[in-house]
């Protein structure tokens, strides 16, 4: 069994519940508020701009240039492609420059984008690409699983199209399996933290759908952080 088919059995019960959450299918049948939407769009343009950084930074790990060339790569088009949709949004959904500006990550978006700094800092290639690839996968699940969908939303219709498109499902594939070829080199020791690293970033995958669905807040509130801090 390869390395990766682990990770998605270890996964299972986490991997359909993403699958079939409120969020995800508000989104397939186009009944999810706008305003709920509007709001997981600025988490994850704050997401995304970290997670291209994790790239960059699995890039400066590799040893094989090859790799490294393929990682600075996917840093530069993932964000771009990404951002580009998720600008796209923003003009529908009204999202201001000072909107931005003003942002302040729910606590989900920012601990899971902290996990994926600790990966990256704390541990080896393999490790890093083990905490980024359930982003990868499970969007293109979503992609793969509902992309004859057609909500009435073409917002939710272009969303889903992008996961399902051939650049993205090519792109999560290389992914996929870079870490099984990093996964045959590594030591039982390596591939178990690998494996942790990947479950507990397959949780804040679903994370991520209850904050947006709950439209989740710091507990304190407006003031909870220093927005400047979040730069």
């Amino acid at each position: 069994m390869r390395f990766s088919e682990e990770l998605r059995q270890s996964t299972r019960k986490s991997w359909e519940m993403s699958l079939n959450h409120p969020f995800v299918l508000g989104i397939v049948r186009g009944e999810l508020p706008l305003e709920t939407f509007r709001y997981y769009i600025l988490q994850d343009i704050y997401y995304l701009k970290h997670y291209g950084k994790i790239h960059a930074m699995a890039a400066a790990q590799a040893e094989d240039f090859h790799v490294t060339s393929m990682l600075a790569e996917k840093a530069k088009l993932t964000a771009e492609a990404e951002l580009t949709v998720h600008q796209e949004h923003a003009k529908i959904l009204h999202i201001t420059e000072e909107d931005l500006a003003q942002f302040k990550p729910a606590p989900t978006a920012y601990a899971y984008t902290s996990h994926l700094y600790r990966a990256a800092l704390s541990g080896n290639l393999g490790e890093t690409v083990a905490a980024m690839l359930p982003c990868y996968w499970l969007y293109a699940d979503i992609g793969k699983a509902y992309q004859d969908a057609k909500p009435q939303q073409s917002i939710y219709r272009n969303w889903i199209q992008m996961y399902a498109s051939d650049w993205f499902q090519t792109s999560t594939q290389e992914q996929i399996d870079l870490l099984d070829h990093l996964a045959e080199e590594a030591s039982d020791k390596d591939r178990e933290k690998m494996m942790e690293q990947f479950i507990i970033a397959k949780e804040y995958e679903l994370a991520f759908w209850e904050m947006a669905y709950t439209n989740e807040t710091w507990l304190s509130g407006k003031d909870a952080l220093d927005r400047s801090s979040q730069a």
